[in-house]
């Protein structure tokens, strides 16, 4: 591969468990409902998926029990908020705290605290022909499953979206007693939407255990829960938006790997320059915490009846 190659297929592979996760939180989104704890059941899905990989020898075995753990925690979250209309960011944030301590403590008792157990890898899959071709062909069509999972699922959610059905579980985030009244049941459409976004971000967190790195550590997600959240909202709320939005941050993560394996140097105005190490590590929160401060007013624009709990009168 030459160099551009490389910095192009980095960039997709970084993006896919972005675009997993952002693609369940739009259906979410659209439903009402606001989902922070992404990170914490992306760390749950990753840790279910490389415990099972690694019991079972089978990658495709991980990534079931993956999205099982996924749907677990998001029948959880989708309890407490849609059906106790609990505080969604409270909520969230409790997920997240708990789920950090969980697969530590669970990972340290299974595997033990210097374990050398690895998982399955999802191999890479070239596609006939298409791999061939030049440039595009390694870039595109020489990728893991789920890589091209994300691109067959942000096509199927944009279509979902503008059918009849679609249309309904849009109805409950912007208008859910207009919905009610059409006869959308508005609880149980939001349920469903909160556990397909769980089984997405559990997904999204297997692609890091069983397509990344064939390993688990303690709070491996480093944010990119969050990231997601971010990417739903650049994307504004829009699948091939998520899509494209993820890319962006999947590159800004390609580059600071890029610099750091050229030794962190940079040509500005024909003088090379040094970049701190901590400063490409930040790089991808950087961008993310711009395009919050850039897009905020955006998040006003989103689903009208977004985090607010829906009581049906009687």
């Amino acid at each position: 591969m030459t160099g551009l190659e490389e910095f192009l297929s980095g960039t997709i592979r970084l993006s896919a468990p972005l675009i997993l996760a952002a693609l369940g939180e739009i259906v979410s989104q659209r439903s009402g409902v606001i989902n922070i704890s992404i990170e914490g059941m992306m760390l749950g899905g990753a840790f279910a998926g490389f415990a099972a990989g690694a019991a079972t020898g089978s990658a495709g075995a991980g990534l079931l029990a993956a999205a099982a753990a996924g749907a677990l925690f998001g029948c959880v979250f989708a309890f407490i908020c849609v059906v106790r209309n609990a505080d969604q960011i409270v909520a969230g944030m409790g997920i997240n705290i708990a789920m950090i301590g969980l697969t530590g403590a669970l990972f340290r008792a299974i595997f033990g605290m210097e374990s050398l157990a690895t998982a399955p890898r999802l191999e890479d899959y070239p596609i006939p022909v298409l791999s061939g071709l030049p440039v595009v062909g390694k870039v595109f069509f020489t990728q893991s499953v789920l890589v091209y999972a994300c691109g067959a699922l942000a096509l199927g959610i944009w279509f979902f979206l503008r059918s009849p059905q679609g249309l309904g579980l849009r109805a409950c985030g912007v208008r859910p007693e207009a919905a009610d009244a059409a006869g959308v049941r508005v609880g149980l459409t939001r349920f469903a939407a909160v556990v397909f976004g769980g089984t997405m971000a559990g997904i999204a967190g297997a692609y890091l255990t069983l397509a990344q790195t064939s390993s688990f550590a303690e709070n491996m997600t480093s944010g990119r829960g969050f990231i997601a959240l971010a990417v739903v909202i650049f994307g504004r709320w829009h699948p091939i938006g998520a899509v494209l939005a993820a890319l962006i941050f999947g590159g800004a993560n390609e580059a600071q790997f890029w610099f750091q394996a050229r030794g962190s140097q940079a040509m500005i105005a024909g003088i090379h320059v040094h970049i701190p190490y901590q400063a490409l590590l930040a790089l991808p929160y950087v961008v993310t915490l711009a395009v919050l401060t850039v897009f905020a007013g955006s998040y006003r624009r989103g689903p009208r009846a977004l985090g607010k709990p829906y009581v049906r009168s009687r």
